[in-house]
């Protein structure tokens, strides 16, 4: 798929983690010479203060639409008003805890969301090129202590969460097979890196480490994770958009596995060493406390990334060393942004700039 194919390319949820650094990536590094319709509810974990530097340099390319993608008229509002003809499916609700206190907000997002995504797409007709969807890992369920996820192992949700990716997976997948609608899915393990939210573990750990505050670790720490920095991410997303074979899943993974207890270690030593540790605090690593483990919490994740690296010659970048020193580092000399983000100041900044 060249990138020439694609002319007006829709970015859901452009301005969370991952597809902010998407964006950044298509218009900083990549060979995409189109526009980006960039779509984002801008509930908590959407921040277009994200972008605010990108827009500035290439705001004609890239288009902003405050829009819930549960809103199929307005859906289809947007497709007509930019003629779509490509999606980059990011959009979504994840974080396994909130699933499980709250799991109604991700069948409407995850599910309903994605499926009006693919009717708008299905109506565009031949003009249609490509529909990307970003999923996870988890919809593999849990491995043991050896083995991995590949792109044909069976489907084994364990959480809300999980659940909702999968059914949205499985409805991507089906509108291939019922209708021709062209369409590739990616499977990824876990990201970090620049700009993500400060609740999921690593940004929380870096920031409750320089306050002094706790260092929480479910059960005994011996999860396994396997780690993806997100710039590695978007460029495999891209490599799967550009040349990917309509139809088919391809697992993205780091080959960074570690248990949690061992990032969380590596992330104080970071701290401690680069003099950021809290003031009273002897070692970073003093701060860590173990925490009753969360419901259904899978054991391990670990991708083989055989597929992506045979067919399309994608692998990562970045070690796990370098990755997380370059993340931790992002923190430190970002904590303004931190600091809007931590104390909800970013929803007036949203609030002025967009209503």
């Amino acid at each position: 798929m060249s990138d020439k194919q694609i002319k007006n390319l829709l970015v859901t949820g452009g301005c969370g983690f991952i597809g902010s650094n998407f964006i950044r990536y298509l218009l900083e590094e990549s060979s995409f010479s189109g526009r980006i319709i960039n779509v984002d509810k801008l509930t908590y974990a959407g921040n277009p203060e994200s972008l605010s530097d990108i827009m500035a340099m290439h705001g004609s390319r890239c288009s902003f639409e405050k829009l819930d993608i549960c809103d199929l008229p307005g859906l289809e509002r947007v497709f007509s008003d930019y003629s779509v003809d490509g999606v980059a499916h990011f959009a979504a609700e994840s974080h396994v805890d909130r699933s499980i206190a709250s799991p109604g907000v991700f069948i409407d997002t995850n599910i309903r969301g994605t499926f009006n995504l693919l009717e708008c797409a299905r109506k565009a007709g031949d003009q249609f090129k490509l529909f990307h969807h970003v999923s996870t890992d988890e919809v593999y369920g849990t491995l043991g202590k050896s083995g991995y996820f590949t792109e044909a192992t069976p489907y084994s949700p364990n959480s809300p969460y999980a659940a909702s990716k999968a059914a949205s997976d499985h409805l991507v997948r089906a509108c291939h097979k019922t209708y021709g609608l062209p369409v590739t899915i990616s499977n990824c393990s876990n990201n970090y890196g620049p700009f993500q939210f400060p609740e999921k573990l690593i940004p929380l750990m870096v920031l409750n480490a320089m306050e002094g505050k706790p260092l929480p670790v479910y059960g005994d720490g011996s999860n396994v994770r396997d780690w993806l920095y997100v710039r590695d991410h978007c460029i495999g997303i891209w490599t799967i958009m550009e040349r990917g074979t309509p139809g088919r899943t391809y697992n993205i993974g780091g080959g960074c596995e570690m248990e949690n207890l061992a990032i969380v270690g590596k992330i104080c030593d970071i701290i401690d060493n680069a003099g950021k540790k809290a003031p009273g605090v002897s070692s970073s690593r003093d701060l860590i406390t173990f925490v009753k483990d969360r419901p259904g919490h899978d054991f391990r994740y670990a991708i083989d990334c055989s597929r992506i690296n045979q067919e399309l010659g994608w692998r990562p970048q970045e070690s796990l060393e370098t990755g997380l020193e370059k993340s931790v580092l992002w923190y430190f000399d970002n904590m303004e942004w931190v600091r809007r983000i931590r104390t909800g100041d970013y929803l007036n900044w949203i609030e002025t700039h967009y209503g």
